[in-house]
Parts: C-alpha cells; sequence; structure tokens
C-alpha cells in the first residue's frame, strides 16, 4: 500500500523535491553544524548549493544532541562554545542566498522553549522551509506540526529500522517535504561500509509512500551515496563532512567533498 497525503499541498522543499527526483535526479542533503566553524560557516551553505546540493540541512547546536554521533558534537561543541545560539544561527543564514531548500535540524527542546508559534515563524523569517525534530515522537508530533503547518515550514519525520510495518503508513502520512529513513540503529557518524539496513530501510519506505525517501545516517562516501540510492531517492550525509573541518580541513575542502557526493548520485 503507498500512502500519500490528501490534505497538504507541497511547500517549497517537498515540491522542489519532487521535481528533481521526477526528472531522474538524485537528491542530495548535505549537512551543516549552525556555528562550525566558527567565522566561516554560512559560506558552507551557498558552497554547498553551487557544487549540487539539492537541499540543506542546517543544525542548530544543542547540549543534549541525543541522536547525534561524536563528530556532529564536538561541532555543536566548539560553536555553543563560542556563544552560538539558535537566534544567532538564524539570524546568519537569513544572510544566505543559495536558491535551494533549507532544513533546521535540532532538538524539541529549543522548539519548546522558544514556544512553537515563535520557533516555526522564526524558522520562516530566516527562509527555512523545513525542520526536522528527531527527538519528538510521532505520537507527540501533531501540536507543533499544526502550527508548522500554518507558518508553511514542512515537518520532516523519521522512521526508524526498527519500526513495524504497520507503523510506517502513519509517519509517511505525518511526515511533510520528505521521509527521513534512518539507515540504521544507533547513532550519527562514519562506518566502514554500508549497513544493510538502509537499504531495506529505503525498500520498505518506496513501498509505503510516494513521498520523497531519503536515507541518512551512516551514509559516509560518493560509492555508499550512490549504493543507497539504488534505492532511495537522495541522501543525506553529515559526519563524514563536517570530519574534514574538524581534522584540518577548510571549508572548501567540505565544499569540494559534497561535489563528489553530487558526481557519484548523478552516476546512479
Amino acid at each position: 500500500m503507498t500512502v500519500t497525503p490528501t490534505t497538504w499541498k507541497p511547500g517549497t522543499l517537498e515540491a522542489s523535491l519532487r521535481a528533481k527526483r521526477d526528472a531522474g535526479q538524485k537528491l542530495l542533503l548535505p549537512y551543516v553544524t549552525g556555528g562550525y566553524p566558527i567565522n566561516d560557516w554560512p559560506r558552507l551553505i551557498e558552497g554547498f548549493a553551487s557544487v549540487g546540493a539539492d537541499a540543506i540541512e542546517i543544525g542548530i547546536p544543542f547540549s543534549d544532541p541525543v541522536m547525534d554521533g561524536p563528530t556532529i558534537q564536538e561541532a555543536s561543541s566548539l560553536a555553543l562554545g563560542e556563544g552560538s545560539n539558535p537566534a544567532a544561527v538564524l539570524a546568519e543564514v537569513a544572510k544566505t542566498d543559495p536558491g535551494i531548500p533549507l532544513i533546521a535540524m535540532t532538538y524539541y527542546n529549543i522548539c519548546f522553549h522558544m514556544g512553537h508559534e515563535r520557533f516555526a515563524s522564526s524558522l520562516k523569517e530566516a527562509g527555512i522551509s523545513a525542520a526536522i525534530l528527531p527527538d519528538l515522537p510521532l505520537e507527540e508530533v501533531e501540536e507543533w506540526a499544526a502550527v508548522a503547518d500554518e507558518h508553511e515550514i514542512e515537518t520532516v519525520l523519521l522512521a526508524a529500522p526498527t519500526a513495524p510495518d504497520e507503523r510506517l503508513p502513519r509517519i509517511v502520512s505525518r511526515s511533510r517535504g520528505f521521509v527521513y529513513g534512518v539507515g540504521l540503529v544507533g547513532i550519527t557518524g562514519e562506518r566502514a561500509e554500508l549497513a544493510s539496513s538502509a537499504l531495506e530501510m529505503a525498500r520498505r519506505l518506496k513501498d509505503t509512500t510516494d513521498l520523497p525517501v531519503v536515507i541518512g545516517i551512516g551514509v559516509s562516501s560518493p560509492e555508499q551515496a550512490a549504493e543507497v540510492a539504488e534505492v532511495a531517492d537522495g541522501v543525506v550525509v553529515a559526519s563524514a563532512i563536517i570530519r574534514k573541518m574538524l581534522e584540518g580541513g577548510t571549508p572548501e575542502d567540505a565544499i569540494s567533498f559534497v561535489g563528489e557526493l553530487r558526481a557519484a548520485l548523478d552516476g546512479v
């Protein structure tokens, strides 16, 4: 059974990703940590767009990132240590003009602390099209998601490999923009090999929904991105990008790597 939302008009993110997918393009969604590198991070947004990103996930640093592995945690800690906060991140995002949709990724405590209305309107004012709140479960998402819908902020939901088949239709029917298939059980981070669960997750979601299906967590190289995109519509890549800068690379190195990911996906 394929589930398609019936009461939702596709927003900026979903319309863009659908159009590219339907034209035969595989989707690339790289990740930026808001506030890292300290002085250079906003140019990653336009840089990633220039080498073929289809949308960009922007992490708003949080002190207790339950989903993030050590690489993203380190970048977030460095950003927080330099005074990064949601308002500062969104103010910098608002100055960019990448020409592709932007997605905020953070934790529900930030949304709750700001209040749903203020958080949604702040994202909208910054030019952000969607939000991922990975610690907000499906059973508790509606209060936030209803406000987000009103502000035209697309709430992207995650589907874990452990989700039973009967749960997936409920997830995809409330997800907006795309559905984020979690590639493996565990926290974010690089893996030497693509987990078989990533391909299985992609297959299960493609059998369930017409929404764009994007797989993240554990996608670490151009080769792995191409492998998962044989089944999925696209990939999120995060830790592998951030690690290049944590290990002494420049923003240009990260931008070049995203270009390599784009080239690999174009070969699928």
